[in-house]
């Protein structure tokens, strides 16, 4: 009789430690470090930068432009989808009796960071525009 208590206990145990929400899945998914951010951008791009350490800092572009004078625009584009996926089932007593339970729940965003930097006829940076959105 002990050994079937013991039984119970430890795969109730194991059931419940289990089960993880989607939010709990995206938290732990989404937790390693980001490359490109916008506080990255804020604190290493400043005006007069060459465009050497622009590079080093957040590497090449995704766009280069050149006005009328030679100057040039750099832009940076950056755009991330996150899923996440969740389900459970379970059951508290006998199927016929109503104890089998079922939930899920999907989850999905996407953020996109765009970054424009204006250089002067030196080649350092003249202005730092960006805009961050998520959906």
């Amino acid at each position: 009789m002990n050994y079937i208590n013991i039984v119970t206990i430890g795969l109730t145990g194991t059931l419940l430690t289990a089960c993880m929400s989607a939010q709990e899945h995206r938290q732990d998914v989404g937790a390693g470090p980001s490359t490109f951010t916008l506080g990255m951008v804020q604190s290493s791009v400043q005006k007069g930068m060459p465009q050497d350490q622009v590079v080093a800092f957040l590497g090449s572009p995704n766009i280069v432009t050149t006005d009328e004078h030679g100057n040039e625009s750099w832009v940076y584009d950056k755009i991330s989808s996150e899923a996440a996926h969740s389900s459970s089932s379970g059951g508290g007593g006998l199927i016929f009796f109503g104890g089998q339970k079922s939930a899920g729940a999907y989850e999905t965003s996407q953020k996109t960071l765009t970054v424009m930097i204006k250089f002067d006829h030196l080649k350092r940076v003249q202005s730092l525009n960006y805009h961050q959105s998520k959906f």
